[in-house]
């Protein structure tokens, strides 16, 4: 079975960013390697943050019809719904590691899908949790 690696959603909004372009190339590179080496997965609040990202935050914002082109685009992956149990698990895990809630939501996420690796620049690098190693995709970039 191949490793489960989760992508958080600045992994994904990088894609559609062209004012960070050597971050946008490492998100590509990440998209066709993971494809072909690792089973990669989002969850429903990586999806609802992507959509809000790149609707509002991005300089040059993308059209409605590259919002939905690119929101099916997600459909491929694998994604976790957050549950309520989840919610109090992330709430735990954020005050033992002292993350904040989203962050914690999205590390639990990642726990519950089993996944080895999180993808995320917002957290930091190299922190391992109950497994879950965190990279930082974006550093040497």
């Amino acid at each position: 079975m191949r490793d489960r690696i989760f992508l958080d959603t600045n992994v994904l909004v990088y894609l559609y960013d062209n004012d960070a372009p050597e971050k946008q190339a490492r998100s590509r590179s990440i998209l066709e390697q993971g494809r072909e080496r690792f089973r990669l997965i989002i969850s429903t609040q990586v999806l609802q943050e992507f959509y809000v990202t790149v609707t509002r935050k991005l300089s040059l914002a993308l059209s409605d019809g590259e919002i939905l082109q690119a929101m099916r685009g997600l459909q491929e992956f694998p994604a976790v719904q957050i549950n309520v149990p989840m919610i109090f698990d992330a709430i735990k895990l954020g005050r033992r590691y002292q993350i904040s809630f989203w962050d914690a939501l999205i590390t639990q996420a990642a726990l519950v899908a089993g996944c080895s690796r999180l993808l995320t620049e917002d957290l930091q690098n190299g922190l391992r949790i109950d497994g879950l190693t965190i990279e930082n995709p974006f550093l040497n970039n």
